[in-house]
């Protein structure tokens, strides 16, 4: 196993003050914060180091909150680190069922450290000693218990539980294709169907041609931010589809089959737009069953009825007019509605709203949002408030 230098995480564990300086130097000073640790006497390349640590933990509170405060993070690692609260819930379901899990590709460690917090016996495995060494870090400063071995996921031994979240980036970007994921989808499902409970991590742009026969496929957002499908296998699998909504401090779920389509209609007094997870999931018509609404496209995913109901699942808008999709037309109307602060939002009719935008040239002190869809076969512009 070739050696990894983590001399500077290890510098900065020791340092917890120099930790303290360069967060108030990032915000007191801003650019020039590198200038004032070194003034203090401090190695360029330390403060380098405490400075990007300063910058990722800043970063890193949209996904921890306050224990970002005194976690240790990569870029890398953080773009791809799953948020607390999901992290939370999922090793909540795990701790229902099993005592024990195998970390996959733990990455920073902080699936890890949700599974040690709700009770769990961990295993963390990670293919990169530098990024086992940040696991290590993590939990050390979070003062669970978590064994964090460096080794390759699909030889690793396997507990009554396993999870997995391997790698979607390479040097080129971000990879779309589950096939060339590290490691590969397929080879981690093979090596996964040997323990009896098991869950795997996905971008939310996984296709469902990729969903194995007999999982449950899991889609979350976070504040209508669609962030990660979930694959839950073996004795996990509960239903076909879920859609798991995170709003307000509280959870919302929706399941079903993920193949129906809803009824298709015409226009109605209300617009509903699905979140995100909904609509991945292919819980439309589930959803539509739930507000009596329907299509007016069975391939658009706008929902409409007569009737206003509440939901986690969708935001809704009164209509208020109907118009041809024909961008000259729309310019005079808006401007006779004196509407110069416009939301534009489009499904199905391959227009850029930003282009649209321009043409437009919008003027007044109204506001309204402006959907660009299709209603059977014909384009339209819907104007609508938001209900």
């Amino acid at each position: 196993m070739r050696h990894v230098d983590t001399s500077l995480l290890q510098a900065l564990k020791a340092a917890p003050e120099l930790q303290n300086q360069a967060a108030e130097a990032l915000r007191k000073d801003g650019d020039r914060a590198p200038l004032t640790l070194r003034k203090a006497g401090i190695a360029p390349d330390l403060a380098a180091a405490a400075l990007t640590l300063a910058d990722l933990r800043e970063h890193a509170r949209t996904k921890f909150g306050e224990r970002a405060e005194n976690l240790y993070f990569t870029r890398a690692g953080l773009e791809q680190a799953t948020r607390w609260v999901v992290a939370e819930r999922r090793a909540a379901r795990f701790a229902r069922h099993a005592d024990e899990v195998t970390d996959l590709c733990c990455g920073l460690g902080t699936e890890a450290l949700a599974f040690a917090e709700a009770g769990m016996r961990v295993e963390a495995v990670d293919m990169s000693a530098e990024t086992a060494e940040y696991a290590k870090a993590n939990a050390d400063a979070t003062g669970l218990t978590v064994e964090i071995k460096v080794g390759d996921a699909l030889k690793t031994p396997l507990l009554e539980s396993a999870f997995a979240d391997p790698a979607r980036r390479s040097g080129a970007g971000r990879n779309f294709n589950p096939a060339d994921y590290s490691p590969p989808l397929n080879d981690l499902l093979t090596h996964m169907s040997k323990t009896k409970f098991a869950a795997l991590k996905l971008g939310p742009g996984i296709s469902h041609e990729w969903i194995p026969e007999g999982a449950e496929a899991e889609w979350v957002s976070v504040d209508r931010d669609v962030v990660e499908a979930c694959l839950w296998l073996g004795e996990a699998a509960e239903v076909k589809r879920r859609a798991s909504l995170y709003k307000s401090g509280k959870w919302h779920e929706l399941t079903g089959a993920g193949n129906e389509h809803a009824e298709v209609g015409e226009i109605a007094d209300y617009l509903y737009e699905p979140d995100g997870a909904v609509i991945r999931a292919g819980l439309v018509a589930e959803l539509a069953e739930q507000l009596a609404a329907h299509t007016a496209n069975e391939t658009i995913a706008y929902l409409y009825s007569n009737e206003l109901r509440e939901t986690p699942f969708a935001r809704a808008w009164k209509v208020e007019e109907v118009w041809p999709l024909h961008p000259k037309k729309l310019r005079t109307l808006l401007a006779e509605r004196e509407i110069g602060r416009l939301t534009i939002k489009q499904r199905g009719t391959g227009i850029d709203p930003a282009a649209l935008r321009k043409q437009l040239k919008l003027k007044g002190a109204n506001e309204a949002t402006l959907v660009l869809t299709r209603l059977g076969e014909a384009h339209a512009a819907i104007l609508c408030q938001e209900a």
